[in-house]
């Protein structure tokens, strides 16, 4: 259910907008969005699994705080990442 390191380093060279960039809101999203469609696809199949359900929930909510930082800061960039991770909004 975690993300292995060169999946993590994939998404980070794919949506940093400069170099080492690790903790840009596109980055932090994109890892993000990553690890809540791992956790949705473990859902399929363990649907009583409550205590990562949890987990998935924190996910989504820190992501979402995320968005709100971006929408409020650069909503150019915020419908860049809508659209680029196909968040619905």
């Amino acid at each position: 259910m975690s993300i292995t390191a060169e999946k993590k380093q994939e998404l980070i060279k794919k949506y940093a907008t400069k170099k080492d960039d690790t903790g840009s809101p596109e980055v932090q999203i994109a890892i993000l969005t990553f690890r809540i469609t791992v956790l949705t696809g473990h859902f399929k199949e363990h649907h009583k699994d409550n205590h990562s359900r949890r987990g998935l929930i924190a996910l989504v909510n820190r992501r979402r705080r995320l968005l709100d930082y971006l929408k409020k800061n650069d909503f150019a960039r915020y419908q860049a990442v809508l659209q680029e991770h196909g968040i619905r909004k």
